[in-house]
């Protein structure tokens, strides 16, 4: 059995396994959270448990802005998955570890005080997510592109941040990787924003906003009608969704009113079926524009905060939105098309038709349905015609960056490749750290 711990160590989610394995054995929330009933700080799986009420909890996360700011409660969350989850002694073990890309020293020196000093790991590996993403998929397809010209574009929308990030030979070109300010937290206050202004104040629930953004979010592939679409009254609002609240007595978590209903949109984005759709639309406009403020009245569907529940309509998509246009919502920040078309201008030119034909798309945010697709139609009008555009989703986004991290703990050069702890007491950490190329 392997005794390298891979740590992919997310803002937001901790992959942790063994190297060697398929699946981490845990993947849990990075941060800790204290229910409104309790005096007691709960941490990763704990937060999961289907008994506990998250209901308005204060959280409490060792990443902001997608950098360590709290190492002590890292060090409190490490040590708790090692000891229950993983059950392995570190003096005994290896660890492989990834970090945000242009990690700050002073934090770099933190981290290697945790993983020595703290916790006696005899040997350390450090890496960044797109060249483990990279290694990855290049194993899955020994004879695919991304394997035969060892080059490809990791477009990783992680909790804190987005990168495209060129990767060559294994190696990330750093001085090419573009950064969005935007992730999976964003998105989140940003619907938390809507549902509060429109609806029912739900600023304190960060745990509660995540599960209706997993739940009920998706990309839009035609910004305009669905606009059209979700001002229209009642059932012929394809968008429209009830989300109940816990109310800790009978169920101690949200969940959808009607599992069905997120699904009613569908048809819209089957081509078969979206003619049809687009032509009732069109005949409908002019008499729901007017009116639909009338209707909501007679209809009775005006928004009841007496009641434990909440709906959404355009929030589903508008929030996706923020990742392709958020110039629109006021942010100074290009949208993820034009990030990745800059990221590849960046390279040399020769690396440029193999590099639009090799975008690989990993991070929780990408899980959001239509999200390659409506990525692919922002891009296309960007890229030269001559070049082929390709763009793939991997098979499980969150766990992308462990498993690549898994393959590389389990090959024969991997010892090699580490600073080990001697090393470390010898030179300090930033001589050692030269060793990985960051």
């Amino acid at each position: 059995m392997s005794n390298v711990v891979v740590l992919d160590n997310g803002a937001g989610v901790i992959k942790a396994g063994i190297g060697g394995e398929r699946d981490p054995t845990a993947i849990v929330p990075n941060s800790m959270g204290r229910p409104l009933s309790s005096k007691k700080w709960l941490m990763a799986d704990q937060l999961l448990s289907p008994d506990v009420d998250l209901t308005s909890a204060t959280a409490r996360r060792p990443f902001d802005r997608g950098y360590l700011i709290n190492p002590d409660l890292q060090s409190s969350i490490w040590s708790h998955i090692f000891s229950n989850l993983l059950k392995i002694t570190p003096s005994h073990s290896s660890l492989l570890l990834t970090e945000p890309l242009f990690n700050l020293p002073s934090i770099q020196r933190s981290i290697d005080e945790i993983v020595f000093e703290d916790f006696n790991f005899k040997a350390l590996y450090v890496s960044d997510s797109p060249s483990l993403v990279h290694l990855y998929e290049a194993s899955r397809r020994p004879y695919g592109l991304v394997s035969k010209a060892q080059c490809s574009l990791v477009v990783d929308c992680g909790f804190s941040f987005t990168h495209a990030s060129p990767v060559f030979q294994n190696f990330t070109l750093n001085y090419a990787v573009k950064r969005l300010d935007l992730g999976g937290k964003a998105l989140s206050n940003y619907l938390k924003e809507l549902v509060s202004y429109r609806s029912v104040n739900l600023m304190d629930e960060s745990f509660l906003m995540d599960h209706v953004k997993e739940e009920l979010c998706f990309v839009s592939l035609d910004l305009p009608r669905d606009l059209q679409i979700a001002r229209k009254p009642g059932k012929d609002n394809l968008f429209r969704c009830t989300y109940v609240l816990p109310d800790g007595i009978t169920h101690t978590k949200g969940f959808l009113k009607d599992p069905e209903e997120p699904k009613r949109y569908l048809p819209l984005y089957d081509e078969a079926l979206q003619q049809v759709a687009e032509e009732q639309i069109d005949m409908d406009q002019l008499e729901n524009t007017d009116n639909s403020e009338d209707r909501n009245r007679r209809n009775g569907s005006k928004i009841d905060l007496t009641k434990n529940e909440f709906g959404l309509t355009n929030e589903r998509f508008l929030v996706p939105e923020m990742m392709f246009r958020s110039a629109d919502l006021g942010l100074n920040q290009a949208g993820l098309a034009e990030c990745i078309h800059r990221a590849i201008s960046s390279c040399h030119s020769h690396l440029h038709p193999v590099l639009y034909e090799s975008i690989i798309l990993t991070g929780g945010s990408t899980l959001f349905p239509h999200f390659a697709k409506r990525l692919e139609m922002d891009l296309r009008p960007l890229v030269p015609d001559k070049y082929h555009l390709k763009i793939t989703t991997q098979e499980d986004p969150i766990l992308g960056v462990w498993r690549g991290g898994s393959l590389l703990a389990s090959s024969p050069d991997f010892d090699a490749m580490c600073i080990t702890k001697a090393e470390y007491e010898e030179l300090g950490s930033a001589r050692c750290r030269k060793r990985f190329f960051h």
